[in-house]
């Protein structure tokens, strides 16, 4: 029973994540750095934001393997489930989300926020955004389009405030732990 309430915890914060980054996408500042990439890569092929999602954190799963041989273990597996799920939730909220259409910067920076604001307390359920995915995405969307097309200033934000979001959230409700998880 404890396990399968740890999982469903697990998927609700996913669920928040992909909330918050379809959010901060629909902003059109940027996305947030740990799928920047994926981003860029859906302007610029005919695949969606979530597909990619999926294929990349497969990419990153087989990157893994390569480098941890013997020591990757059997549950490591258990993330290939996780990131399609995650790809599909992300393609799911944002045909959700599709009713969202900034009309001037401002309304744009006010997505940018509160995206940041669910996916930081959707990452202070699970797990953290890797930084270093947004210079990826940054030499990809170069190559591909010639500018940083998917990688602008919202991005930057994301990374900022939304680990900063989470950390937050996790000294504020201790509380919530303590309950969802005794």
């Amino acid at each position: 029973m404890e396990k399968a309430k740890r999982y469903l915890i697990f998927l609700i914060g996913l669920f928040i994540n992909s909330m918050g980054v379809s959010l901060i996408t629909k902003a059109s500042l940027g996305t947030s750095p740990i799928l920047s990439i994926p981003y860029v890569l859906s302007l610029n092929f005919p695949m969606t934001l979530g597909e990619f999602t999926i294929l990349f954190s497969i990419l990153l799963i087989a990157v893994q393997l390569l480098i941890l041989k013997k020591n990757f273990r059997p549950e490591h597996w258990l993330q290939i489930p996780i990131s399609v799920a995650f790809g599909y939730f992300i393609d799911l909220t944002m045909v959700m989300f599709g009713f969202i259409q900034p009309a001037g910067y401002g309304e744009n920076l006010i997505y940018l926020l509160v995206g940041c604001v669910v996916l930081g307390f959707g990452v202070y359920t699970e797990v953290l955004a890797d930084v270093s995915m947004t210079v990826i995405a940054a030499v990809l969307a170069l190559i591909f389009s010639h500018r940083l097309e998917g990688v602008r200033e919202g991005t930057v934000i994301a990374a900022l405030l939304v680990g900063f979001l989470a950390r937050t959230f996790g000294k504020k409700l201790v509380f919530l732990r303590k309950l969802l998880l005794a």
